[in-house]
């Protein structure tokens, strides 16, 4: 029965975890962390594997920004970004950020990729399944320390998440997380006069997730869109304030993960699709969400 449990471990961590356990940015200063057989011995797997995962999972991302270059409306969108092409350029999350093969690698590829002669720095400061409780404790090793031209911020997934021994309350109130966005925006204006940009967190599949051993909380769309409401208050780039680009209509289970909570490659192309449709089409980012376009807000 061991073997066989330690080869279910094995393909959970394979298939799934392996792209959100990051663990060099969890514990940075842990003595050997950046030594890629202890990190994988940790994790009960062989070092040769861990790497090669951990390639395709960039590959994945690098190739889903090509795929993206290919659409005739994000070319055109390249050349109005609002950057000179040699900015560090942070982004602030959870494990939708966190995530190996996720929407800010496959932004840092399109930029890459299509910007010729940039000479941007990356900087993928989300952390798996953090709450904006959590990202304040790092906010100045993991972003402020960096002196960012630029921030994006995906926060809120896990504020509201309701632990199945308290589904009475978030754990995060709508009140404390407005406090913490607050704090955060604070503190990222005194580094950069650029607008912060809010990625807001998308709908989740319930019926799914549900079906996940791994969570012991549930989330729920009504508690997501209160984040959404408060975020769509907030001056800067507010990326899909109705949260919508998972499914016109609801969420559609090919933009996510078999949790129903994690997008997939395509989930994550969505969200990158809407990050550089609101950096070209927002008219006033000092003033918040509003777009050039009609077909938003």
């Amino acid at each position: 029965m061991a073997e066989k449990a330690n080869k279910e471990e094995r393909e959970v961590l394979e298939k799934y975890l392996l792209q959100f356990l990051n663990l060099e940015k969890r514990f940075p200063l842990l003595p050997g962390i950046n030594n890629t057989e202890a990190v994988a011995k940790l994790m009960g797997i062989k070092e040769e594997n861990f790497l090669n995962l951990r390639a395709q999972f960039k590959e994945n991302a690098k190739q889903a920004a090509i795929e993206l270059l290919e659409d005739e409306e994000v070319n055109n969108w390249i050349d109005e970004l609002p950057f000179n092409g040699d900015e560090t350029i942070v982004a602030l999350g959870d494990s939708l950020t966190d995530d190996l093969q996720g929407w800010f690698n496959i932004f840092q590829h399109v930029l890459e990729i299509a910007i010729a002669g940039a000479d941007f720095t990356f900087i993928n400061s989300g952390i798996s399944y953090d709450t904006t409780t959590d990202a304040i404790k790092r906010l100045n090793r993991d972003v402020l320390d960096h002196n960012p031209d630029w921030v994006m911020v995906g926060l809120g997934t896990f504020d509201v998440q309701r632990l199945k021994i308290a589904p009475e309350r978030t754990l995060v109130s709508l009140a404390d997380y407005w406090e913490n966005i607050n704090t955060i925006e604070g503190a990222v204006s005194n580094v950069t006069d650029n607008p912060i940009v809010w990625i807001t967190p998308p709908p989740v599949i319930s019926e799914m997730l549900e079906d996940i051993r791994l969570f012991n909380f549930e989330l729920s769309e009504q508690d997501l869109q209160g984040v959404r409401e408060i975020l769509t208050g907030k001056k800067g780039y507010i990326v899909d304030p109705l949260g919508s680009r998972m499914g016109e209509e609801e969420p559609e289970a090919w933009n996510y993960l078999s949790d129903g909570l994690h997008p997939s490659i395509s989930g994550h192309t969505n969200t990158v699709k809407e990050v550089l449709r609101h950096l070209t089409q927002t008219e006033d980012p000092e003033e918040g969400a509003q777009l050039n376009t009609q077909d938003e807000l």
